[in-house]
């Protein structure tokens, strides 16, 4: 099996004030190399790994985040005998069984890429399924390539079968006309989780409690989206929740879904796959998004972007603008525009910028 799939790289743990005292001693005199990260107390890098410990303090804890090929070496020989005092790694789901406990995880893909659709899903897990799903190396997908997630997601949805997920696929005409109603992305993620969990709790009847990646500022931003099912059930939102294994899954199967419409896409814009072939670029502030969007228009009219493109983003204004054209050539649901500017708040999938409400 592909390393890359099944070696877990990144760890963040909530560090006391003794346990942060013996990490900076290792970090101070351990055979490492400084480095400066912002808004960190003390950084290093080590043989394929770095460290990092912040500097902002919530009741008394500061955040640990280790990465890399090898991060799973320290924290087993370094963090667990000499900073935690004790052995979790490998031991998660025997001291948490609620881990995988039967339950859903509900999580989305597409919301900060200009190009393609928005895509949410809802995963059920058990057990058993868990089980399979380690295996395949599920976990948060934007700690797996391009090319994992789409030969992991494919085997996730044959494990889970039809019954096992839901979708929710916003294509951009659609996500436009939403948005154009809506006038808040927030609101729109809500209905789409909402929509999501409901339909996965009508083929799984015995799952009563939901795992949901927050997004919005309040719990109460998806409470009111809730269907029927979704009210009786036990949602639990929050940040980082692709640490559950069933938000992970969900993660995977919308990126991958989400990524399949963008080569569907690409080859119309750019012809049948071949090597070397270029892609749709990602995110919202890559330059190559506006070339494509303008050279686009150029051929196809102001139009096209509404067939193919998040048309709030204020993307839309420049490239617009570049071709000599403005929102009053696109029809009445493309000149709706974001509330704020593009890179306002931090993108899930990559780290890239994101549209905001």
């Amino acid at each position: 099996m592909d390393s890359e799939q099944t070696k877990k790289t990144t760890f963040t743990y909530e560090l006391t004030e003794d346990q942060q005292e013996i990490l900076l001693g290792i970090m101070v005199n351990g055979n490492y190399r400084r480095r400066e990260v912002p808004y960190s107390l003390w950084s290093i890098e080590g043989d394929h790994f770095n460290a990092t410990l912040y500097s902002k303090e919530k009741h008394g804890r500061r955040k640990l985040c280790i990465q890399g090929s090898k991060a799973e070496d320290f924290v087993l020989f370094v963090l667990e005998p000499n900073v935690l005092m004790s052995a979790t790694l490998g031991y998660e789901t025997v001291l948490n069984p609620e881990l995988v406990s039967a339950h859903a995880g509900s999580d989305e893909s597409g919301k900060g890429d200009y190009f393609g659709p928005l895509v949410v899903c809802c995963a059920y897990t058990d057990e058993a399924l868990s089980a399979e799903m380690q295996k395949l190396g599920v976990r948060d997908c934007k700690q797996m390539s391009d090319k994992a997630v789409l030969t992991t997601g494919a085997k996730l949805r044959a494990l889970l079968g039809q019954s096992g997920y839901a979708v929710v696929k916003l294509g951009p005409a659609a996500y436009n006309r939403l948005y154009a109603k809506m006038h808040n992305i927030n609101r729109m993620l809500a209905w789409a989780h909402g929509t999501a969990i409901e339909e996965l709790l009508e083929k799984r009847q015995g799952c009563n409690r939901v795992v949901v990646d927050q997004f919005a500022p309040t719990e109460a931003t998806i409470k009111r989206a809730l269907k029927p099912l979704g009210k009786k059930a036990t949602v639990e939102q929050r940040h980082k929740a692709e640490s559950d294994i069933a938000v992970a899954a969900a993660s995977v199967i919308a990126r991958e879904l989400f990524l399949r419409d963008i080569a569907k896409m690409g080859e119309e814009v750019f012809g049948p796959p071949a090597e070397g072939r270029e892609n749709v670029p990602a995110g919202s502030s890559d330059p190559r998004v506006r070339a494509l969007a303008e050279e686009m228009v150029r051929k196809e009219g102001p139009v096209w972007l509404m067939n193919h493109c998040k048309t709030h983003f204020q993307t839309t204004d420049k490239v617009l603008a570049a071709c000599g054209k403005s929102r009053e050539d696109l029809p009445p649901e493309g000149r709706v525009t974001s509330a704020v500017a593009n890179g306002s708040y931090g993108r899930k999938n990559g780290g890239k910028s994101a549209e905001g409400n």
